[in-house]
């Protein structure tokens, strides 16, 4: 049976650039690097950055980081501040700030769960929503 998500591997093509960005900029905590990657991580999250070429994705995919309600303006902030790129403009439950890394993979900063999610849909239910 799974547990829950061990860990996410993203490319990067620049391991300096990459490893200050999420250590520096989003704040995780570096553990160890190599000539091809870094383990980082962030609450129970285990990110690895590896060395290779990068194709960032042109849909919706992307992985979001929670941030406490009081602290979504200052970080928000400090983010745009770091000339972080924006790809989407929130229109979903809760506080968002969709951005990018350097390699242009998507990102999120989130107030919000999935609690307070499926709350949201029982007011304003998506389109073609079935409770499962």
């Amino acid at each position: 049976m799974i547990l829950g998500l061990n860990h996410i591997t993203i490319a990067v093509s620049d391991l300096t650039r990459s490893l200050a960005f999420y250590q520096d900029i989003l704040g995780l905590t570096a553990h160890v690097k190599w000539d091809k990657g870094a383990y980082l991580s962030v609450g129970e999250l285990w990110l690895c950055l590896s060395c290779d070429e990068t194709c960032p994705k042109v849909d919706y995919t992307h992985f979001a980081f929670d941030i406490a309600p009081h602290e979504f303006a200052r970080f928000s902030e400090q983010l745009l501040s770091n000339g972080v790129k924006i790809w989407k403009e929130n229109k979903s439950e809760g506080q968002s700030l969709y951005f990018l890394d350097p390699d242009g993979h998507k990102l999120e900063l989130h107030v919000g769960s999935l609690k307070s999610r499926l709350d949201a849909l029982k007011t304003k239910p998506y389109p073609g929503l079935v409770w499962l």
